[in-house]
């Protein structure tokens, strides 16, 4: 088994990631969220050397709309199954995701998407039972962190030993600090139910940084509030490494695909 993944687009505007596992004709493919429209999405899918039929399942993160907005009408036209937790589906009750496409996520079971292993884990934030995940093809293991106030133990175990990690790099703090954002959304996104900053960011990847560790992609950045060149110096520090070798997951083009 192989397993490469890459990004359609990551940040407040949208949200995807897809995984796939396999060898030769048979691969197994997971799209992480779906934050943008039916045409946006095939046309970044087309991008990616992809269609929406070659996608498996769609899971879900969380409700918030850049990562669900375009999950209900994308899965309709095309059949998709979609993952998700009971909080997040009963939040998403009138988005009209058709029952026979459900598939309820226990936060603390892992589950398999053909020839995908997938482990959900909790983080806070603010919404009503969000997860992230670590994607694995047995041997390999992804770990992504988008969503997330504050790190966790949870958090910590969740991604250890992972070999390949996308980490939410939100903001600098003091550019959201000294930013237009009224007071009120300075403290959501700053606080223990919000997004990383940089620094914080930079915490947990210390933590988890191993000789293993093939990739690291700052991903999630606020257009507003952060920079790509502050992002990957903060990784880079921890990396030892310079701060282009640190990847980003932009707005607009994502990341091409990553090989593990």
């Amino acid at each position: 088994m192989s397993m490469r993944f890459c990004s359609l687009g990551s940040g407040s505007e949208g949200n995807a990631l897809v995984v796939e596992v396999g060898r030769g004709a048979i691969r197994s493919r997971v799209m992480m969220d779906c934050g943008f429209g039916i045409r946006e999405t095939e046309d970044r899918l087309t991008r990616a050397g992809l269609v929406p039929n070659d996608i498996d399942a769609i899971v879900v993160t969380h409700e918030h709309s850049d990562h669900i907005g375009g999950v209900a009408r994308i899965a309709r036209k095309y059949g998709i199954p979609v993952w998700l937790t009971h909080g997040t589906a009963k939040v998403l009750s009138e988005r009209a995701i058709p029952s026979t496409l459900i598939r309820y996520i226990d936060p603390h079971e892992k589950f398999c998407i053909g020839e995908i292993e997938v482990t959900p884990y909790t983080v806070p934030h603010d919404a009503y039972e969000p997860v992230q995940f670590v994607f694995s093809d047995g041997a390999s293991r992804l770990g992504v962190l988008t969503d997330v106030g504050t790190t966790t133990q949870h958090i910590e175990d969740s991604l250890s030993a992972c070999q390949a990690l996308v980490l939410e790099a939100n903001h600098d703090l003091s550019m959201l600090m000294a930013g237009p954002y009224p007071n009120s959304l300075k403290q959501r996104v700053s606080g223990k139910f919000g997004h990383l900053d940089n620094a914080a960011a930079a915490g947990l990847l210390a933590k988890l940084r191993h000789p293993s560790l093939q990739h690291v992609i700052a991903a999630h950045l606020s257009r507003q509030n952060n920079t790509r060149e502050l992002a990957q110096s903060a990784f880079a520090e921890v990396l030892g490494c310079a701060p282009d070798e640190v990847g980003i997951a932009g707005q607009d083009d994502g990341f091409d695909w990553r090989h593990l």
